[in-house]
C-alpha cells in the first residue's frame, strides 16, 4: 500500500464520518422539533375558530340572559338574594391581625346557609382610606389569614378589604349531615357537597351566597366608590364566577383560578366539584364567564397565571384565548380583559410582582 493510496483511504473515511455525524445531528434535531410541535399541538389542539364558536354571546342582551341564567341555576331565583349576614360583630379583635399597619377596625361577618354551613368573613377598615373596597378570597389550603401579606399590602395602599375563605375551610365549620341513603357524613371536602343537592337546593350557592350577603351589608352601611375582587386558586375560581354573576364587581383579579375545559388535559387542572359542575358550565362555559366578568362600563378583568406553578394552571396556555375574549368584549360594547403570565417565582401564590401589578391597575380606576 503506497502513501498516496493510504491518504485517499483516510480522507474518504473522514468524509463518510462527517456525513454520518451531520445526518445523525439532523435526525436528532428533527426528532426534537417534531416532539416540540407535537407537545404544542397537544396543548393547543383547539383552533381559533373553534374557540370562538364556544362563546355564544353576541350582544348585551346575551350577557344579561347568561347572567340571569346563572342566578337562576344557583339560587332558583331571578335576582341576587337580598340576604345579609346572620351575625355582625363590630370592633372585633383578632390577635393574628393585631400588628397590621393602617388598620382602624375589623367587623366580623357570619353567613349561615342550609345544613348550618357557615362562612366567616372580616371587613378590614383602614385608618386612612381611599374609599374603595377590595374583596380578597383565599383558596383551598385554609383560612384567609394565609393571605395576610395581600391584606396588609392592600391596607397600606388605603383600600378597605373584605376577606373570605372557601366553604368548609379555615375557621368555617364542617358540619355532620344526615343523608337518607348514606347515613351521617362529615362535610370535610367540596366533593361532599353534591350529596346535598335537591330539587330545592343547589350546593354551588354555598360558594357565592356569603359574598352576596356581605356586599349587601356593605351596601347598606357604607358608601364605597367601587368594589373589586382578588382571589387565589379556589378563590381565583370564585372570583371568576362571582364577577360574572354580580356586576357590582368593577375590577376582578383571579390568580391561578381556572382554565377552559379544553385546556384541562392534565389531572392537576381538573379541580373539585365546583370546577367541573357540568350543569353549570353547559349553561355558561368558562370562556363565557370571562366575558361576563369583564363586560360593562368601567369593568375590567386581569387573569394572572404563574408560569411555573406547582399546583395548577401553569404554563402560558391562557394566551390561546386572551385576545379572543378581548375581541368579543369590544365587539359587544364596553369592558377590558387581559392575561398576565407571572415568571418571577415557582410557587402557587400571589407574588409580590403580581400584587404590585394588581394595585397599579386598581389605582388607575
Amino acid at each position: 500500500m503506497n502513501k498516496t493510496f493510504l491518504i485517499v483511504i483516510i480522507l474518504t473515511a473522514i468524509l463518510f464520518f462527517g456525513v454520518g455525524v451531520s445526518i445523525n445531528l439532523y435526525t436528532v434535531k428533527q426528532i426534537i422539533s417534531d416532539s416540540s410541535e407535537q407537545k404544542t399541538s397537544t396543548l393547543n389542539f383547539m383552533s381559533e375558530n373553534e374557540i370562538q364558536k364556544l362563546i355564544d354571546i353576541h350582544s348585551l342582551q346575551d350577557i344579561s340572559d347568561k347572567r340571569s341564567m346563572l342566578i337562576q341555576y344557583i339560587w332558583d331565583d331571578e335576582e341576587l338574594p337580598q340576604k345579609i349576614p346572620d351575625v355582625v360583630e363590630n370592633n372585633f379583635q383578632d390577635n393574628l391581625f393585631g400588628e397590621i399597619q393602617n388598620l382602624k377596625q375589623i367587623t366580623k361577618l357570619e353567613t349561615i346557609s342550609e345544613h348550618s354551613i357557615n362562612s366567616i368573613s372580616y371587613l378590614f377598615l383602614p385608618e386612612n382610606s381611599n374609599n374603595k373596597l377590595v374583596i380578597y378570597h383565599h383558596g383551598h389550603d385554609g383560612d384567609f389569614i394565609k393571605g395576610f401579606d395581600t391584606i396588609e399590602y392592600l391596607l397600606s395602599e388605603q383600600y378597605s378589604v373584605l376577606a373570605f375563605s372557601m366553604p368548609l375551610t379555615g375557621t368555617n365549620n364542617q358540619p355532620v349531615i344526615e343523608h337518607e341513603k348514606f347515613g351521617k357524613i362529615k362535610l370535610s371536602s367540596h366533593n361532599h357537597l353534591p350529596l346535598l343537592k335537591t330539587d330545592n337546593f343547589n350546593p354551588i350557592k354555598l360558594f357565592f351566597e356569603p359574598i352576596t350577603s356581605s356586599i349587601n351589608y356593605v351596601d347598606s352601611n357604607f358608601d364605597f366608590d367601587s368594589y373589586s375582587m382578588i382571589g387565589i386558586s379556589g378563590g381565583g375560581w370564585t372570583t371568576v364566577v362571582y364577577s360574572a354573576i354580580d356586576d357590582r364587581i368593577s375590577n376582578s383579579f383571579p390568580v391561578a383560578g381556572s382554565y377552559p375545559l379544553f385546556l384541562r388535559s392534565e389531572i392537576k387542572n381538573i379541580g373539585d366539584y365546583e370546577q367541573t359542575d357540568l350543569n353549570l358550565y353547559s349553561k355558561t362555559n368558562y370562556l363565557e364567564l370571562y366575558v361576563l366578568g369583564a363586560s360593562g362600563n368601567s369593568r375590567y378583568q386581569l387573569q394572572i397565571f404563574n408560569e411555573n406553578d406547582p399546583c395548577c394552571f401553569s404554563g402560558n396556555e391562557a394566551q390561546t384565548f386572551d385576545y379572543l375574549i378581548q375581541e368579543k368584549i369590544q365587539d359587544i360594547g364596553a369592558g377590558k380583559f387581559e392575561i398576565y403570565i407571572d415568571t418571577s417565582h415557582n410557587e402557587h401564590k400571589i407574588s409580590e410582582k403580581s400584587l404590585k401589578l394588581i394595585v397599579d391597575r386598581l389605582n388607575l380606576t
